[in-house]
Order: structure tokens, then sequence, then C-alpha cells
């Protein structure tokens, strides 16, 4: 039996509230936030605000939380998926930097969290490693742990990019600043962005062609 409409409003309350909240947020910063302008784009009073949430602090907090939730959980299903022990090494770094930049630039919450979590890292760093704990550690986990493997095996070259490999993705980060700087004043093309930044990691990942002539000397 379906709920009375008066409980499924009650019940989509904070959700409408923690979005309104996120585009405020966005467009003003933390601090030239107020609970009562959120209250007007979320079409509620701003008691109706403290009766869920009991301060723009918390505010913030259930707002980057539950906003993150989707990301976190594309992530988790990503990772979990171990595709990388059956596919071919360079098929996978493809899939991991198009994935990574499908999730972080793409996706405008997701960019937009990142963003204000830099800018508030100082007032909300508690906020700031959850999110490390929760997405980034186990992606970079995941790359250190498939470069690692690869250079062993031979098929990537040693390099100290393997300690370093928030390096590859370096690229979509810089163009989530960019384009959170600049928006539509200074358009790019992601797919092409992600696609030449994938034909530069690998150019500078896969063994070159003397390298591997001497890998073949050496294992013969």
């Amino acid at each position: 039996m379906d709920k009375p409409i008066r409980t499924r409003r009650k019940e989509e309350r904070p959700g409408e509230i923690l979005d309104a909240a996120f585009e405020e947020f966005v467009q003003k910063g933390y601090a030239a936030t107020r609970l009562e302008d959120v209250a007007a784009r979320a079409g509620v009073t701003k008691g109706t605000i403290y009766f869920y949430f009991q301060n723009k602090e918390r505010v913030f907090v259930t707002m980057v939380r539950e906003l993150s939730r989707p990301t976190v959980a594309q992530a988790e299903q990503f990772l979990a998926e171990k595709v990388h022990e059956t596919v071919d090494i360079s098929d996978f770094l493809r899939m991991y930097l198009r994935f990574f930049y499908q999730t972080i630039v793409a996706d405008r919450r997701a960019g937009e969290i990142l963003r204000l979590l830099i800018a508030e890292a100082g007032r909300f760093p508690e906020l700031v490693d959850e999110h490390f704990q929760t997405l980034v550690g186990p992606a970079l986990a995941m790359l250190h742990e498939v470069l690692a493997d690869g250079m062993k095996r031979g098929v990537l070259r040693s390099s100290p990019v393997a300690e370093f490999p928030v390096l590859l993705l370096a690229p979509a980060l810089q163009l989530n600043i960019w384009l959170l700087a600049y928006a539509n004043r200074r358009p790019v093309d992601i797919a092409q962005h992600c696609e030449a930044a994938i034909d530069l990691i690998l150019n500078g990942l896969l063994p070159r062609p003397d390298e591997e002539r001497s890998g073949a000397l050496t294992n013969g």
C-alpha cells in the first residue's frame, strides 16, 4: 500500500534540504551561506531545517556524506570487480582512468563536493579525512597494487610512479579545477582530454622497444 503523500513529503524533505544546501554552498561557499537561503530554495521554513539538522555545520557535513554516497558506491563496485586481474594491464588502466574522469570530472556533484572539501579543509579536516578513506584511499591503493604488479612482471617500466599513483590522476584533477574555475568560459572536451591523458600516461608507463629487447635478452 502506498504511503500517504503527507508522509512521503516528510520523508523526502531532508533530501530536498540537502539538495538546496548543495546549490547554496556551491554558489556562495560555506561562510556566506545562510540557512534562510537554503530554506527558501528548498521551499521550507528555517525552523524545518532545524527540525532535521542541528546547525549549518551539520547541514554541510550531512550534505557531503549523503551526496557522496552514489560516487562511493560506484567506486566500491568498480574496485570490487577486480577487473585488473583478468584483463590486459593497458586495457585496465584505460578503464580505470576513464572511470575516474567520469566520476570526478563529468559528474558535477562529485566535482563540486571535492572543491568544497578543498576550500573547507581547515574547517572540516575530519570530513576531508573521511572522504579520503572512503573514496580516494581505496582507489589509490588499487592503482598502487596494479602498478607495482605490472612493474614486477615487466609489463610496465620500472618507475617511482608506483609509489605516487596519484600522479596518474593528476590530469583529471587538473581538468576538474579548470572546469570549476572557468566553467563555460573556457570549454574543454572532457572525452578528448581523457584520451590525451591516457595516451600520455601509457606512453610513460609501457616498456619502450629498446627496454623490451633488453628484457627479452636478459630473460633468454
